[in-house]
This record gives structure tokens, sequence and C-alpha cells, in this order.
């Protein structure tokens, strides 16, 4: 009996052992992750979520680096012939514009025909919400030689060329010469709004619905004054599980994410309408 004790409860641990191996196989979830603009923070959030919700042995994980970061690190690891971030691998891009997808993909740092547009935004006007007295369209910044307007740098990113663009086809570029404030990014132009540097600032619609406690929308750009601003996703060129990628690539385009995206403010491709914040 003495034997036999030590013995079952050996046999007993074993087996013990066995199920916490086994219960610990059947949670772990596959990685899937996304190499992404800061600025895709709350749409990508929101549609990994609701991806491992259909996908319960899929966990996604983003990892964000601004466009200039981002550029300079997959050519780094294209030049070292590694593909790797902090993480370890990564499976898809989204760098924040249509532009930079299609320089990515001229490189093959992306795989062809894999890019799918996901989202879609338009410029604005924006004052900080305390501000009684705003000017209401964008001709008025011309007619008041007194406003800083504060811009994303059109060489930093999509929406500082697309502002660029809205500037010049409104005929606004000699009328701030010595007013414009050069920010990095969005969040850089609403800084400088609520801190004073700037007197109104021009934004994406979709930054200000994240800070529409503190910023309000004064004037939205006429529709034709500039194209409109694309979100794109893409596969990584050794993406290393293709048909979970395609997956998620898909589910970019259902009726699900697109609804997902439009309660965020964001508007969707083929569909004109963007959210407002007003």
């Amino acid at each position: 009996m003495g034997v036999i004790l030590p013995l079952a409860w050996g046999l007993l641990a074993i087996v013990l052992s066995m199920g916490v191996a086994g219960a610990s196989l059947a949670t772990a979830a596959e990685p899937l992750v996304i190499l992404a603009s800061p600025s895709l923070k709350a749409p990508l959030e929101a549609l990994g979520e609701a991806f491992e919700a259909g996908h319960p042995d899929v966990r996604v994980k983003l990892h964000y680096e601004s466009a200039i970061d981002l550029r300079r690190t997959i050519a780094q690891m294209q030049n070292n012939g590694k593909h790797h971030i902090e993480s370890g691998p990564f499976h898809l891009l989204a760098p924040g514009g249509a532009e930079l997808i299609t320089r990515m993909e001229q490189k093959y740092y992306v795989l062809p025909n894999t890019r799918r547009p996901f989202a879609t935004a338009r410029l604005v006007l924006v004052v900080p919400a305390s501000l009684a007295e705003a000017p209401e369209t964008f001709e008025a910044l011309a007619r008041d030689a007194s406003l800083r307007v504060a811009i994303v740098d059109p060489a930093a990113s999509q929406t500082g060329q697309v502002t660029q663009e809205l500037l010049e086809g409104m005929g606004l570029v000699k009328a701030l010469e010595g007013r414009l404030d050069i920010a990095h990014d969005s969040a850089g132009v609403l800084d400088h709004i609520l801190h004073g540097q700037a007197d109104v600032g021009i934004v994406r619609s979709t930054e200000v619905r994240r800070h529409q406690d503190r910023v309000r929308i004064a004037a939205e750009a006429p529709p034709a004054s500039h194209a409109q601003i694309v979100y794109e996703i893409a596969m990584e060129r050794f993406c290393p599980n293709r048909p979970l990628c395609q997956e998620f690539l898909v589910f970019t385009q259902s009726p699900e994410a697109r609804t997902i995206l439009k309660r965020l403010g964001y508007g969707v491709p083929g569909d004109d309408s963007v959210a407002s914040s007003r």
C-alpha cells in the first residue's frame, strides 16, 4: 500500500500536467501583427477586436510607427534580410496613406495585388472648442491677416500633401505666406492650436472626433477642393501566414467593417459620406 500510493500520486501528477499542457496549447492564439501608422490606432483596434471575435484562435497585435519611421524600418529590414519588428515577424502594413503603399509596392516591400483601401477622410478647419468667433469658411482665412494657420508638413505625410493641394486649389497659398505653422502630424496641429501657437488648424475630419471635447469643426473643405484621403492596408512581402492575412484583408471590405469605420467617423471607399463632428 505504501508503494502504491506514491505511484498513484505520481500518475495523477503526470495526468494533471498533461492536462495543463493541453489546455495551454488549446488556448494559444496565433498572432496577426500589423505594422501601422499611429493615426490608424482607433480603426485598426476596432477592426482587430471584431476580427478576433470571429476568429477566437487569432490575436491581432498592432505595432505603431510614424510614416517616416515606418519607411525607415522596412528599408532596414529589406537591406538586412530580416523581416521582424520588436515583437517578431509581421503580416500586414497599414502606413496611413495610399501614396506610401504605392511606393512600398514598387520596391516589393508588399505583395503585389494585396493592397486594399478600407477607409477615407476629408479635411476640415478646426478651432479650440472654447473659441466663440471663428472663420466659417476656408476662404475667410485669406480675409483675416491676423490668423495663424497650423497645417501638417506636406513632406511628412499624405495629410500634409492633400492640405497643400487644397491651399493651392483654393488660391490660398499666397494669402497665407508667413502665417503657416507647420506641424509633423495632425496631433501636432491640434496641440498647436490648443496652446496658442496657431489660431486655426487644418486636419482630417476623423481627428476631431477623437478630440471633440477640446476642438470643434469651423468649416468643412469643399468636396472638389482636394483628393479624398484614402487609407490602405497590404500584405508584407514575407508574411508568415498568407491565408490568415488574406482573411483579414477580405474582412476590411465587409459590411461589418464598414459599419465599424462609419461609427468611428471614417468614410469608406465608394461612399462619399464622412461623419462630421460639427
